[in-house]
């Protein structure tokens, strides 16, 4: 079954969409991975992105697309998870017409929300690796040694987009180009909601009920 999780900046996604790949066997396809690795193999896709990258401005919505498409074509016999797209209803229509053209569709459409207070927190104490990426967090899963990255030994640092002042922004933004996703997919079948706001066990319980049900 291919599966669509989305939700605000800070929900949980990337955390709860990787575990459940990992445990069922399905493609995670994180959007901000996928931009990363075809800017850096200097795909066609990837060159034109970069492109954009460089000017600063957007990815517009059919290079994003491409680049998905190129993920999920590698192996279509593979069920996927789709972590970070679509961000917008242009971008949703986009991938339906696109995967309609491979003979895909999409089981699960899986909604995370989590009152804005709880995303402030999570996402102000969040620390990543210089060196491999791995994430941490001070107060939920701090590193065994402050700043020192557990995995690698690499330095830890906080993203800028992670300070307080942007991310209220981000939950901004969020609310007027993603959040419309909502009204888009509730009435579709397939549509599930769940509450990740408590602990990252109890989340996950309900992401697998919510997939698997």
């Amino acid at each position: 079954m291919n599966v669509i999780l989305f939700g605000p900046p800070g929900v949980g996604k990337g955390t709860q969409g990787e575990k459940l790949a990992g445990e069922t066997g399905i493609k995670h396809l994180a959007m901000g991975d996928i931009l990363r690795t075809a800017v850096r193999e200097a795909t066609d896709a990837g060159i034109a992105a970069r492109a954009y990258m460089d000017a600063g401005k957007l990815v517009p919505d059919e290079l994003v697309v491409a680049m998905i498409e190129d993920s999920i074509i590698e192996d279509l016999s593979q069920n996927f998870l789709l972590d970070g797209f679509p961000r917008n209803v242009a971008q949703a229509e986009a991938l339906n017409q696109m995967l309609s053209r491979h003979g895909l569709s999409i089981g699960r459409t899986v909604f995370m929300d989590a009152p804005e207070d709880s995303l402030l927190e999570r996402l102000s104490g969040r620390l990543i690796c210089k060196a491999c990426g791995f994430g941490f967090h001070r107060q939920y899963s701090p590193p065994s040694k402050s700043g020192i990255c557990d995995r690698c030994g690499g330095e830890l640092y906080q993203r800028d987009d992670d300070r307080e002042d942007v991310i209220a922004h981000r939950l901004e933004v969020y609310k007027e180009q993603t959040a419309p996703l909502l009204d888009y997919y509730r009435h579709k079948a397939g549509f599930r909601m769940i509450d990740a706001s408590g602990e990252m066990e109890t989340v996950y319980a309900a992401l697998k009920e919510a997939v698997e049900g």
